[in-house]
């Protein structure tokens, strides 16, 4: 994963191997910190988990190579961080008050908002996503009416993934004018009748308007996936009445495609808060297995992340078929990724168990 297959599933085998109270094997602690150095400043994350997992002898190299500094706390502590340092440091003191005193970060927030410049709102946004709550609500929907364009996005996109959020109810009552469950002589299908354009609520909601000059249907279809994207995934099940593994397989003719990928991007942006959301993976998966069709199999940046938020049972031999030599290379790699997953977490727990 340091240096070539699946390297993108790097932070999930470092919080494994920290769950497990195990530590990376020296040798290959050099590669980890140079990969863990080349991320992004905000990559906050990975190199927090580089760290842990590292223990006290990635530490010690970190003391011997200036590119490995990161590893080791800043110069910078407590307040001083929020009031001098830099953005990354800001950043880390905002996260780290934001999980152990929540309260105290939404009110350092709201007392930042007015004076913060665009990057910084987005960062505010991007710390309020960890460890979200109702309480996060009124915070976030400010930033829907006070924010620039990625920072309302961002946020908007934060509160769709809130169980129980107004403006999870708001996507709720549009989805639910947009489809409607119909049963006749073949069985059950889909009736669905997507916006006929945007407003300015909608726009207020993180459904930005999509490129002029295109074809009427396209956007019709585009504001569609965005109202499905957001809509509770509990808005068809309970409405519905039916397991998700039964409404992924019910017809809604060419329509299926938006269906299935706005389901797919709610499942992974839901599965962070509500359970219930995980159930919609291994179906959304399956589905598009089973279809093999170009157009109702997810784009390989979502069926990718399914593949990635997965329970790994389901990479376990026979959970899948084998995609046939047709398939469309997504497919085959959303399910190498998920039976590569499999196999890192039951060498790990295999290595657990030998002590």
């Amino acid at each position: 994963m340091l240096g070539g297959e699946q390297s993108e599933l790097l932070a999930e085998w470092l919080a494994a191997v920290v769950a497990r109270g195990r530590r990376v094997p020296a040798h290959l602690l050099p590669a980890l910190l140079d990969r863990a150095r080349r991320g992004s400043p905000a990559d906050g994350e990975l190199r927090r988990l580089a760290a842990e997992a590292g223990g006290s002898r990635a530490r010690w190299l970190a003391g011997l190579n200036p590119a490995w500094k990161f590893l080791l706390a800043g110069t910078l502590t407590g307040d001083d961080a929020w009031r001098l340092g830099t953005a990354s440091q800001r950043r880390g003191y905002l996260s780290a008050l934001r999980a152990r005193d929540p309260a105290a970060a939404r009110e350092l927030i709201a007392g930042s908002w007015a004076a913060a410049g665009p990057d910084e709102r987005v960062m505010f946004v991007s710390v309020l996503a960890d460890g979200l709550s109702l309480a996060d609500e009124p915070l976030l929907e400010t930033a829907l009416d006070h924010g620039n364009a990625w920072a309302r996005k961002m946020a908007a996109d934060t509160l769709a993934a809130l169980p129980g959020s107004a403006l999870g109810q708001r996507m709720a009552e549009r989805a639910r004018s947009c489809l409607q469950l119909d049963r006749d002589a073949g069985g059950a299908r889909l009736l669905v009748s997507p916006p006929a354009e945007g407003d300015a609520a909608m726009r207020r909601d993180g459904i930005t308007p999509g490129p002029g000059g295109g074809p009427p249907l396209a956007e019709r279809a585009r504001l569609l996936l965005e109202v499905v994207a957001r809509a509770p995934l509990r808005t068809w099940t309970d409405g519905f009445g039916m397991a998700p593994a039964e409404i992924v397989r019910v017809r809604s003719g060419d329509w299926a495609p938006v269906l299935v990928a706005g389901w797919s991007r709610a499942a992974i942006a839901q599965s962070r808060q509500d359970r219930g959301a995980w159930a919609w993976i291994g179906p959304l998966i399956s589905r598009s297995i089973a279809d093999r069709r170009p157009g109702v199999t997810a784009d390989a940046g979502t069926l990718g992340q399914l593949a990635r938020r997965a329970d790994p049972a389901l990479g376990a031999p026979g959970a899948f078929p084998d995609p046939p030599p047709d398939a469309p290379p997504v497919l085959r790699e959303a399910v190498g990724v998920l039976r590569f997953r499999y196999q890192m977490m039951k060498e790990l727990d295999v290595d657990h168990r030998d002590g």
